[in-house]
């Protein structure tokens, strides 16, 4: 997974249709995630097309793995996923996420409908680093 940095700087330099075809391109990289694992535990609430995230950890290392049934949208969570992923789960936990996705202004460049499950996608990720940091 390309790191957000990288990420963001593409963007910057990209317009309209073409951003959006950066993010279709992000949730194509995201890695494969196993049907089984799409169940309603790993459901992210209040998006509307239906997103999947599912934590694993390693030595206090964490690595998520998602998906959406939508283009747009499973590239808006890998962009929270490339965020924080293989960082440790207690950095995770109190990560100000949303700060890091700025630069990509998606309030402004995509419609309300498809931005408006992005705090629940960080929120879970955030719970799920909290959890895995507690134990």
């Amino acid at each position: 997974m390309r790191k957000l940095s990288d990420i963001a700087e593409e963007y910057e330099f990209l317009e309209g249709d073409e951003r959006y075809r950066l993010l279709i391109e992000l949730g194509r990289e995201l890695e494969e995630m196993p049907q089984a694992l799409k169940t309603d535990a790993t459901l992210v609430r209040g998006c509307s097309a239906q997103v999947w995230v599912y934590p694993t950890e390693s030595g206090g290392t964490l690595h998520f793995l998602a998906d959406s049934n939508a283009a747009i949208t499973k590239g808006i969570v890998a962009l929270v996923i490339a965020a924080v992923q293989d960082k440790p789960a207690d950095q995770v936990a109190q990560m100000d996420i949303a700060e890091k996705l700025e630069p990509f202004d998606l309030k402004n460049q995509l419609s309300s409908n498809r931005t408006q499950g992005v705090p629940n996608m960080i929120a879970l990720v955030q719970e799920h680093a909290a959890r895995i940091a507690a134990d």
